[in-house]
């Protein structure tokens, strides 16, 4: 079911948000991330009052996803939507935040910018709220290179053997690159040093022993499978099932999952989660080209023979359901035309 817009042209009702009232017709991406007890979502390039470009913030309180999400919009004082911005860092088409964690009582989200005709992203940066995503700083760059797109976890360093760090939180990014064309990479932060860009560790592979290995080096980033077209991803542990799960997009594929016991791997072969002739998304929440098939009417009004897809799957962490056999997780999908974001969940046996 849609997240943003006014309306479930599928169920033929409104959506729950109707998103119009503050100014949105539609949006893409929606990574999360829980801060002060709520769950923000990232919205990437917002068309509303502001045109196409934009981005936009907003949160719930909810907890169980079944029923949707009620979300709340960070507006300004007119009640329109707050263009998310951050001074100094280009925020225009394809321009986008892909995630977010809360530390310390504030709020840190990673930005993909610097958009040419000649390459997606350009540079990736990091930024920080100190009053609810009313207002943002940037911090340091955080990339040029492997880590343009990059979802970000925090985790108690003790519960994951390897880490940098023994003892205390720390983040774990993962990364790609060129868009869509990018195999997945990983890097370490730890909390208490997370505004010193000095502080980044990339993960570089395993040793003799098995250990992982961690550079100061960029460069020396090891990718965690051989994948070669991951544009957004997004990754998170699994509480029942007792795994890491990772979610990504491929062009002319969907959105595949692997699992993992460890956030480097290795993880296991590729499995399709949604593909959307397979699945059903097509022809019912997803328009079908008019110059392919006749079979639905939930374009954007003028796109009638332009085809909707899928991609930006953010996976919904402190959502998941289940028990040692199985999970059901909730995640979100974006499906181009109709321009919005979708709430999906899937279930996962684990044999």
């Amino acid at each position: 079911m849609p997240v943003d817009g006014n309306f479930d042209s599928e169920r033929d009702e409104p959506t729950l948000n109707k998103t119009r009232n503050v100014g949105i017709q539609g949006t893409d991406l929606g990574s999360s991330f829980v801060h002060e007890g709520r769950t923000y979502f990232l919205f990437g390039d917002t068309a509303g009052m502001s045109l196409f470009g934009a981005d936009s913030i907003a949160f719930t309180t909810d907890r169980d996803p079944e029923k949707c999400l009620k979300l709340q919009f960070v507006t300004n004082t007119f009640g329109l939507f707050r263009s998310l911005s951050v001074p100094g860092v280009s925020t225009g088409g394809f321009e986008v935040p892909t995630g977010g964690f809360s530390a310390h009582g504030n709020m840190y989200i990673v930005y993909a910018t610097d958009h040419t005709l000649f390459k997606v992203h350009g540079r990736s940066v990091l930024a920080r709220s100190t009053d609810n995503a009313q207002n943002f700083t940037y911090l340091y760059d955080l990339s040029l290179d492997k880590f343009l797109k990059i979802s970000p976890l925090v985790v108690e360093n003790a519960e994951i053997p390897g880490l940098p760090e023994a003892s205390g939180k720390g983040v774990l990014l993962w990364g790609s690159g060129d868009y869509r064309k990018s195999d997945p990479y990983l890097a370490f932060l730890p909390l208490d040093s997370v505004e010193d860009p000095k502080a980044l560790l990339y993960y570089a592979g395993q040793d003799e022993n098995g250990s992982p290995r961690w550079s100061k080096q960029e460069s020396d980033a090891s990718a965690l499978f051989k994948e070669g077209c991951i544009g957004e991803l997004s990754a998170a542990w699994n509480p029942f099932i007792r795994k890491w799960l990772m979610l990504y997009h491929c062009p002319g594929r969907g959105i595949i999952f692997r699992v993992s016991d460890m956030p480097w791997g290795p993880w296991s072969p590729p499995q399709i989660l949604f593909n959307a002739w397979r699945d059903g998304g097509f022809c019912h929440f997803i328009h079908a080209s008019w110059l392919t098939r006749w079979c639905d009417g939930v374009n954007d009004f003028g796109r009638g023979f332009t085809s909707g897809g899928v991609y930006g799957p953010y996976l919904i962490p402190g959502m998941f359901k289940g028990d040692e056999k199985a999970t059901t997780i909730y995640y979100v999908i974006s499906t181009w035309n109709p321009y919005q974001v979708v709430l999906m969940k899937s279930t996962l046996m684990i044999e």
